[in-house]
């Protein structure tokens, strides 16, 4: 496997999450003791991944103070600022980072922990040019980034609004890209900024167009430990997945 970089999306501050994110990023959340960002810079480093380029925004010095305190020896972590993160989505924060999508990369939101084991089991899944990795239950609310799979297991749509019965899975916010894939998403990422309405859209946006050129498989990570954390609720959910795993 050739060496694999990170690059982490935490540039907003997870309004949803207020008043807990009045003063801090969502990436700086405790979950059983540990901010959310540090849970991923340990699994990436326990999976082999050493260096790790973080999106950053809101209330940035405080991301820079976590590193300094706990990373300050530990491999290649770096910050890339993005100024917009109140008037932009991911998108803008993917393409402040642009410049680290060469080679193979793993892009990660910057509120979904994880353990070491699935970013494991996503280093390790058949190559494609990009790969989704997705999970699997009875059922979607409104705010899950919905996947729709061909029969064998390549993306066919992603989209928080794919039709009921078209729904196969979600997207946990983890991707991976390999081969020509960093080409490609670079290149659907800046023809989709040259409009600037653009700005206010996910970066899954684009890896629902390049779903349609065949170019996006999926990688089940059923049975890994993982959260997203977009409310409150999430919090304690995570705290109790994550309680018996020690840092």
């Amino acid at each position: 496997m050739n060496a694999v970089k990170a690059i982490i999306l935490s540039a907003g501050q997870g309004r949803r999450l207020l008043p807990l994110t009045e003063n801090s990023p969502k990436c700086l959340l405790p979950v059983a003791d540990h901010p959310v960002l540090a849970w991923q810079i340990d699994a990436l480093f326990a999976a082999g991944i050493d260096e790790i380029i973080i999106v950053a925004g809101f209330q940035v010095g405080q991301i820079e103070t976590l590193l300094q305190e706990r990373y300050a020896n530990h491999g290649d972590i770096r910050i890339v600022f993005n100024p917009f993160y109140e008037v932009a989505d991911n998108l803008a924060s993917c393409w402040l980072a642009r410049d680290a999508m060469n080679g193979d990369f793993l892009l990660l939101n910057g509120d979904t922990v994880i353990e070491p084991a699935l970013v494991t089991q996503v280093l390790n899944s058949p190559v494609a040019p990009i790969t989704l990795s997705v999970d699997f239950k009875k059922s979607y609310d409104a705010d899950d980034m919905k996947v729709q799979l061909n029969d064998d297991g390549w993306v066919k749509q992603v989209s928080k609004i794919v039709p009921p019965d078209q729904i196969d899975a979600e997207s946990i916010g983890l991707i991976y890209f390999r081969e020509k894939g960093a080409a490609c998403f670079s290149q659907a990422l800046e023809a989709a900024l040259r409009h600037p309405a653009e700005l206010k859209s996910w970066y899954l946006s684009i890896i629902d167009k390049l779903a349609g050129q065949h170019l996006v498989n999926s990688c089940s990570v059923s049975g890994y430990r993982w959260c997203e954390i977009d409310f409150i609720e999430d919090l304690a959910r995570a705290g109790m997945l994550f309680t018996q795993q020690t840092q």
